[in-house]
This record gives structure tokens, C-alpha cells and sequence, in this order.
């Protein structure tokens, strides 16, 4: 019993004492590695500045030590450039009426509801004018007699019997009569509302039972026809949008788009958003309703003869804006003078002649001088 306990505690010893070396010989080989990765870093830097001291006294060195990388290149255009002013609009209608009560009376219908399409002519509410219909149907009793005895008279007077007196007092009371019913029936039918021209209902302002006097408002009414759009535009382009200036329309909602012209440019500035009207014109056009929404682009600026590159391939440094350029596979900084930009493109108006050829895919990974191959992709 005590050699086997004597064996354990001398075997206990030795992998302590193996465990402990082991562990030692971990760190120190951690510690090798940090120390090497701190060296190689200091070189890499002393080479780096060695290089370029080297490349500033011996350029071609510096293109014999530089790797070729691969880029794809994309080639200055020159052609024509225009810029748009983008702003949202809403469609309108010249036909935004409000139609009023002719007659008094109370209400007995009111088919009409908001957001209504409907016909000329169509029924949009009912006033009570049953006084009315009584009053024409008393004097059309009357009618009847005066037509009667005018019709007696008449007679007589071709006969030579009677006085032209009696003859020219009945017909002057059945004409009497005829205009009287004439003016109720007119009076009726302005009790029955009607839309004056095809549109759309926007508000209703009368329930039935209510009583109504002549000039009550009744209905806000929009028509489909003279439709134009209606856009606020910034107060910086007073001077620069013109009436008869292109404008491209498009209508999300119903994926529709067409060219047209500003038919109207508003003279008073909005003090509560700095913005002033604009109107376009709108034809006829199917789908297209009162209150849609529209994305209007107003052309305000044209060059014909503009160098145009693509917006991402332009750089900056402290020195301004550039884009990379191959000049016998080298990639060259070419400094630039930005102008407008307007749907990807950016209008080159110094720096470029729109002959060179632009490093696209690989641009932000070359420098100036770098060696570049040309992808044939």
C-alpha cells in the first residue's frame, strides 16, 4: 500500500513539472510571434518609404516595382447634357366648382356622396317644391279655360264678329298664363340639383331635412376635363423656369408618363415655404384624375456640346475632384471642375476633353502612376 501511494505521488510530480514546461513553452512562442509580427510590420513600412523615395529619383524603377493591376475602363463622352428640376404635383381641375342652392326649400334626397363620379346631368340632390307643383298645376287649369276661350274668340274675329279689343285680351291672357308657368317650371326644376358637366363629387354639405335658402352651399364640385398640374418650386429658380419649358410628366399610380410644357409660372412668393406656382399643362388623358399625384421634371438648364462621365467614378482629395484616366496602361490623377448632374451623369466643364479613357471597375483601388492592364471583358 505505501509503494503504491509513494509510485502515485512521484508520477503526480512528473506531470506537474512536464505541465508547467509546456505551458512555458506556449507564452514563449506567443511572445516570438508578437515580436516577429512587429518586425515585419517595420520593415514593410521601410520598404514602402524606400521605395518611393527610390520612385521619386528613378520613376521607371518605381513602374518596374509596382504590380500591373486589372481594371475595366469606361470612355469620356461629349454630347448633349440636361439638367430637370424634380418636384411632385397635384392634378387640377380649371372646373372646380361650388354649387350652391337656387331655390329654398327642404332637402328630400341626396344621392350624391363624396368621392362620387358622375354624368352630366345626373341628380345630385332634391328640394321639396311641392308649392311649386301646386302653383303650376292651378294656373295650367287656368291655361286650359284662357286657351279655350282664345281659341272662341279667335274664331269670332275671323268671322268679323266682336271687337279686336276681346280678341287681343283673351290671347294676351293665355300668353300671360303661359309665361307664368313657364317661370314655376323653371323654378321646379332648380329644385332638382344637377351636375352641371362630368366630374367628381368632393365634399357634400347638406343632409336630408335640412331647409335651404337661394346661395346655400351644397356640393364642391370638381370636373374631369380642363385638367392641369399644380407644383411649388423653390424660390432659387425665379428667373431660370420660363413659360413653354419642357416638362416630363409621370403618374406612379398608373405608371403613365408624357412630355408637355409649362403653361404658367406663378409671380408671388410663398412666405411660409419660400416656393412660387407652377402650371403645366395636361391633355386629355384616360386614367387621369382630379387630386392624382404627378412627378414633374422641369428642364432649367441645356448644354449641347457637354463632357459628360458617370457620377461614382468622381474622386476628391484636398486638392478638389478627380477621376482616374489610362495613359499607356498607366493609371494618370486627373483633376476636374464639376458642373450640374442630373441622372448619373456630372458635367465636366474643365479638366477633360471627352476623349480620355476613365479606369471604371478597380478605380478606387489604383493610385497615380499605378500600372494598370486593361480587362477585355
Amino acid at each position: 500500500m505505501k509503494s503504491t501511494l509513494k509510485f502515485l505521488s512521484f508520477a503526480s510530480l512528473i506531470l506537474v513539472a512536464y505541465g508547467c514546461q509546456k505551458g512555458d513553452d506556449l507564452e514563449s512562442k506567443k511572445e516570438k510571434l508578437e515580436e516577429l509580427k512587429t518586425e515585419s510590420a517595420e520593415l514593410a513600412a521601410s520598404i514602402d518609404e524606400l521605395e518611393k523615395e527610390i520612385g521619386a529619383l528613378d520613376p521607371e524603377f518605381l513602374k518596374q516595382t509596382q504590380k500591373s493591376m486589372l481594371v475595366t475602363t469606361v470612355n469620356a463622352s461629349k454630347g448633349k447634357f440636361e439638367h430637370f428640376v424634380e418636384v411632385t404635383g397635384s392634378v387640377l381641375s380649371k372646373k372646380n366648382v361650388s354649387i350652391s342652392a337656387e331655390t329654398a326649400g327642404r332637402i328630400l334626397e341626396v344621392p350624391a356622396i363624396e368621392g362620387m363620379r358622375v354624368a352630366k346631368g345626373q341628380l345630385l340632390a332634391k328640394i321639396d317644391a311641392e308649392t311649386i307643383q301646386r302653383n303650376i298645376d292651378e294656373l295650367q287649369t287656368s291655361l286650359d279655360l284662357a286657351k279655350t276661350l282664345f281659341e272662341k274668340q279667335e274664331r269670332l274675329w275671323k268671322q268679323e264678329i266682336g271687337t279686336e279689343v276681346q280678341y287681343l285680351e283673351a290671347k294676351n291672357r293665355k300668353e300671360s298664363l303661359e309665361n307664368s308657368i313657364a317661370s314655376l317650371k323653371t323654378q321646379l326644376d332648380k329644385a332638382f340639383v344637377r351636375a352641371p358637366f362630368n366630374g367628381t363629387i368632393e365634399t357634400v354639405n347638406v343632409r336630408i331635412g335640412e331647409l335651404v335658402q337661394p346661395g346655400s352651399p351644397m356640393f364642391q364640385f370638381v370636373g374631369e376635363s380642363d385638367l392641369f398640374i399644380e407644383a411649388d418650386i423653390s424660390e432659387k429658380y425665379i428667373g431660370v423656369l420660363h413659360k413653354g419649358d419642357s416638362v416630363y410628366v409621370s403618374f406612379p399610380s398608373i405608371d403613365e408618363e408624357l412630355h408637355t410644357k409649362v403653361s404658367s409660372v406663378g409671380g408671388i412668393i410663398n412666405p411660409n415655404n419660400r416656393t412660387f406656382k407652377v402650371e403645366v399643362f395636361l391633355p386629355n388623358i384616360k386614367d387621369v384624375k382630379p387630386n392624382m399625384i404627378a412627378v414633374l421634371e422641369i428642364k432649367d438648364y441645356e448644354n449641347t456640346s457637354s463632357v459628360l462621365v458617370p457620377n461614382y467614378l468622381i474622386l476628391s482629395d484636398n486638392r478638389g475632384d478627380y477621376v482616374f484616366t489610362v495613359v499607356n496602361n498607366v493609371a494618370k490623377k486627373t483633376y476636374i471642375k464639376r458642373g450640374m448632374t442630373f441622372d448619373g451623369q456630372t458635367e465636366v466643364m474643365e479638366g477633360l476633353t471627352g476623349n480620355e479613357v476613365i479606369i471604371d471597375k478597380g478605380f478606387r483601388e489604383v493610385g497615380d502612376n499605378f500600372n494598370v492592364n486593361i480587362s477585355k471583358l
